[in-house]
């Protein structure tokens, strides 16, 4: 490719519009535009990192049993209904009407309408398992958009849709994707870690997220030191701590005026924040629930609305908690509360002595303890981890890292092939619920990842198998002829040995050329100047090391080769 017939319109400046580094060096290296707010254009060397991702995905797929088709991005209202999901998903799905007023949603992800097209199919267990993928956009309103490709409103994904006919099969194919992923990201030259998580608005009995490390990244994640345990903050486990012996003291109300804070609370009780309790109310659909975790802990929002099945989860307006407990916002507690539903986190109610809000503004009760003075209708595991925490399973040392979620993988179950009536006869005729699990890639978020993980403050540093070319050919000074005919001589060479490769031919200033090299970041530069001519030797660049090597005319391919083999092994 020659640069000067190239549609990449390079950017000097930040984007005042740019947050973060992937979003700002795909803007300035001409790789996207934007096109309204979360949408965007991609460029034709964006376009070609993004194929060879897919390509990497369809090889991947399709050694698996994979079969890919395509689905359609407008899908009718009742499937999602008969799922129980048009409501769930509320503002974020894009809703449309046809001059009927039939009613349609722009796909956010499509287990409905595949489940539908394989129920109208498949009859018999001699036609399972079967695993379909398709590679499309999908359409999410997010509230925010932001972050340019890691919170979109259209993106790019990949969806797989597996049908088993028991949860052994389920489970067979769940490690065959799992696998598959693990070569897929290994494959793109990202350093990442699957996690357990959360299974959010798809359900299903487990799943795992696939996380590409970066300290930009949204999400949060704990892994132990001593054993493979990874998860999402969402989802990390935390255990009960044990009870020690302690000599229950009568309870006893104290004046805090003023203190409405733990922080504040503490330190007028000259107390540490573990002794205090802290009652938080919620709206939970049409119900309120008071939950209660020590001072030093955070309500693990994810984890409450899992165990109380609602879709919609709020913290309850001050003039609620007022009316609930008669005392404003950093006074209240659970101690005689009679007309709300209590839920205790295991480290709340493991606090003995404790301190608490007395329901009464400007006081506070000390002693507290559960089942004495308060009795919660259920204690279990209700707040985020913390660096403090032992392991879930082993008990070692957690550590906490970012991380952008790439992928995930679901096991479904028959949450789907229930609700829509998908099911198989087996070997004996009788007629049972067809297993599901699906897999997604977000294919754009993967480029922008890549990039996260990989740039430097002169631009991007591509990965070798997901770079848009793999050498760009320099000649310093295109009016002077002997450097133009090297620099061509090199340019096909390479092509004609397999290597991707662009020429920068434009009549540019060297340092310019330099510069956009960098910022598009080509694995590999040539550089043609005065002194290759006159020495007959090629000098090489690698842009992620830095290092520079003289090559000699009749073996530069094989070395240049040789570096980018050694690059992607890295």
């Amino acid at each position: 490719m020659r640069c000067s017939e190239m549609f990449a319109p390079t950017l000097r400046e930040v984007p005042a519009e740019a947050e973060v580094v992937s979003h700002q060096l795909m803007l300035r290296a001409g790789m996207m535009r934007k096109a309204a707010s979360g949408m965007y254009t991609y460029m034709p060397l964006a376009w070609r990192v993004l194929k060879k991702i897919m390509q990497i995905i369809r090889e991947e797929m399709d050694a698996t049993g994979g079969q890919e088709l395509l689905l359609p991005i407008v899908q009718p209202a009742e499937i999602w209904r008969e799922t129980g999901r048009w409501n769930v998903y509320g503002e974020e799905m894009f809703r449309l009407k046809d001059r009927h007023g039939r009613e349609f949603c722009l796909g956010p992800t499509h287990e409905e309408i595949i489940t539908a097209l394989v129920k109208g199919d498949v009859r018999s267990y001699r036609q399972l398992p079967l695993l379909l993928y398709q590679i499309q956009d999908k359409f999410r309103d997010e509230i925010r958009p932001r972050f340019g490709l890691m919170r979109g409103r259209e993106f790019i994904m990949k969806d797989l849709y597996s049908f088993d006919r028991d949860e052994e099969g389920l489970e067979r194919t769940y490690k065959k994707m799992y696998a598959a992923y693990t070569r897929i990201f290994r494959r793109c030259g990202l350093h990442f870690r699957p996690v357990e998580a959360d299974s959010g608005a798809i359900g299903g009995s487990a799943t795992h997220e696939f996380m590409v490390i970066a300290d930009s990244g949204e999400a949060a994640i704990v892994y132990c030191l001593n054993c493979d345990y990874a998860a999402n903050t969402e989802k990390a486990e935390c255990l009960s701590p044990e009870h020690a012996a302690a000599n229950l003291l009568a309870l006893e109300e104290v004046a805090t005026p003023g203190q409405r804070t733990i922080d504040e609370v503490a330190k007028f009780l000259h107390v540490g924040p573990e002794r205090c309790l802290k009652t938080l109310f919620y709206a939970a659909d049409d119900k309120v629930v008071g939950v209660i975790v020590r001072g030093d802990h955070e309500v693990n929002e994810i984890k409450l609305q899992n165990y109380l099945a609602c879709v919609h989860l709020a913290l309850a307006a001050p003039e609620t908690v007022q009316a609930l407990t008669g005392a404003p916002t950093g006074y209240a507690g659970p101690v005689g509360l009679k007309n709300v539903t209590l839920l205790a986190d295991y480290a709340a109610a493991a606090v003995q002595n404790g301190i608490c809000g007395a329901n009464r503004e400007h006081a506070h009760l000390m002693n507290v303890n559960s089942g004495r003075d308060y009795e919660p209708r259920a204690i279990l595991d209700l707040r985020l981890i913390t660096t403090h925490d032992p392991c879930p399973r082993c008990g070692g040392e957690v550590k906490f890292a970012r991380g952008i979620e790439v992928g995930q993988v679901f096991k479904l179950g028959t949450k789907y092939s229930k609700a829509l009536d998908c099911s198989f006869l087996d070997e004996k005729g009788q007629e049972k619920p067809i297993v599901m699990g699906c897999y997604g890639i977000g294919v754009s978020r993967t480029m922008a990842a890549a990039i996260e993980q990989n740039s430097d403050a002169n631009g991007i540093v591509w990965p070798v198998p997901i770079a848009p070319f793999h050498v760009i050919v320099v000649p310093v000074s295109v009016k002077d002829s002997a450097q133009m005919d090297m620099a061509e001589q090199i340019y096909r060479t390479l092509q004609e040995a397999g290597l991707e490769t662009a020429i920068d031919d434009r009549d540019e200033r060297p340092g310019v050329k330099f510069k956009d090299a960098d910022l598009i970041g080509y694995p590999v530069r040539v550089t043609v100047g005065n002194k290759a001519v006159a020495e007959g030797t090629v000098e090489v660049k690698v842009r992620r090391t830095g290092a520079e090597f003289k090559y000699a005319l009749d073996d530069y391919v094989r070395q240049i080769k040789e570096l980018l083999g050694n690059l992607s092994d890295s």
